[in-house]
């Protein structure tokens, strides 16, 4: 399984990093699948480096805050009006119940048909796993304050080089302060994908809303997790300071995501 970091800046985009959206791949011995969690803003122009839209399998949607799910209005549009066709089934798209509404009033539509027509939209289950090619995404609630939130475990089982099937674990975060749901979704997980937009001393004063490195630290260790790639770290927010606060309470590896690395899983 390969992770790329294609937008990584919290809340909003950066000067060198769109908003959330992250491309995940891996072969079922027949084909590459590709899925992409989140697609915030800035992010559609940047994922078009790594990958063809037409070669996207899957969306899956943490929740709807612009900043992981707004350029879903600009999917739409490729997939509309792309001269000749798109030449796909309509994309499938996971995401809260409110996703296909949300979206269509973004953009100005009708909500019959909305964007019905360009996406193929599915509502998270609370733990219902969902599979797609070699994947399998499994949505846990977490900590945020919008109506739903998830952490999403992602299963992948590829052939390695004799043929053996391997089974890895990627969880990513979503956006979300300390949970047991978070620590669920991150059980004993390969690579786990989680935001630090607050800092220690800084933000002690807001609840409920996102995890310090410190955190990130106490739930990956929790959890098991044997590597933590720190993410959605805004502008105003040190990466060296998430990183100074995550290690001392996380044996394994600690870095911080940069958009454009790949990291194999």
């Amino acid at each position: 399984m390969k992770l790329t970091i294609v937008g990584c800046t919290g809340s909003f985009p950066g000067p060198g990093s769109p908003a959330s959206c992250y491309l995940v791949t891996a072969h079922d011995g027949e084909r590459e699948w590709k899925i992409v969690m989140d697609l915030g803003s800035g992010a559609l122009g940047a994922i078009q480096r790594y990958t063809d839209l037409e070669d996207i399998d899957a969306i899956f949607l943490t929740h709807l805050h612009p900043d992981h799910c707004m350029d879903l209005c600009g999917l739409h549009v490729a997939v509309r009006w792309k001269p000749g066709g798109w030449g796909r089934d309509r994309l499938p798209v996971w995401g809260p119940a409110a996703t296909a509404d949300r979206m269509a009033t973004a953009y100005g539509l009708d909500l019959d048909p909305g964007m019905h027509e360009e996406f193929d939209f599915t509502n998270w289950a609370e733990q219902k796993p969902v599979a797609v090619g070699p994947f399998t995404v499994t949505p846990y609630g977490v900590n945020h304050p919008v109506e739903e939130a998830y952490a999403l475990r992602v299963t992948a089982t590829e052939p390695d080089k004799d043929g053996t099937p391997v089974t890895r674990i990627l969880t990513y975060s979503g956006d979300t302060d300390s949970c047991q749901g978070l620590e669920d979704a991150a059980r004993d997980a390969d690579l786990f994908l989680c935001e630090a937009a607050f800092e220690e001393g800084r933000d002690d004063g807001i609840k409920d809303v996102h995890l310090t490195g410190k955190r990130a630290g106490e739930a990956a260790t929790n959890a098991g997790a044997k590597r933590l790639l720190l993410t959605h770290i805004p502008v105003w927010t040190s990466q060296t300071k998430v990183m100074s606060e995550a290690k001392p309470v996380f044996a394994g590896d600690v870095a911080v995501a940069v958009a454009g690395v790949h990291y194999t899983v």
